[in-house]
C-alpha cells in the first residue's frame, strides 16, 4: 500500500497566475487567442509556443497548462524555487483539480 497522497489544487484564478509564471521561466512563450483547437490548445514545439483559447473557462485554461506541461520537456533545475514545487506537482501522476 503505497503512502503517497493525492494532489488536489483548487482552479483559482492565482493557481492559473502561478502557472503562467512558471512558463514565464521556460524556453516556451504562452499566448492566449481566439481559435477551434479540439484540446483548448495549440502546442508548437519547434517554435516553443504554446497558444490556450483565450474563451477557456478559467479551469479549462488551467488545465491546458497542465496539460502542455505535461508535454513538453523542461528543465527543472532553471525554474525558481517555488516553480520547481509547482512544477513537480502538477506532474505528477496521481495529481488532478
Amino acid at each position: 500500500m503505497s503512502n503517497t497522497k493525492k494532489v488536489i489544487l483548487k482552479p483559482t484564478k492565482g493557481l492559473q497566475t502561478k502557472l503562467e509564471d512558471l512558463f514565464a521561466e521556460t524556453d516556451y512563450n504562452l499566448r492566449y487567442e481566439k481559435g477551434s483547437f479540439k484540446s483548448g490548445y495549440c502546442l508548437i514545439k519547434n517554435a516553443k509556443v504554446a497558444i490556450i483559447n483565450k474563451y477557456y473557462s478559467q479551469e479549462g485554461k488551467i488545465q491546458s497548462m497542465i496539460d502542455i506541461l505535461n508535454e513538453i520537456t523542461i528543465d527543472s533545475a532553471l525554474l525558481s524555487e517555488k516553480n520547481q514545487e509547482l512544477y513537480a506537482t502538477v506532474t505528477q501522476e496521481d495529481f488532478s483539480l
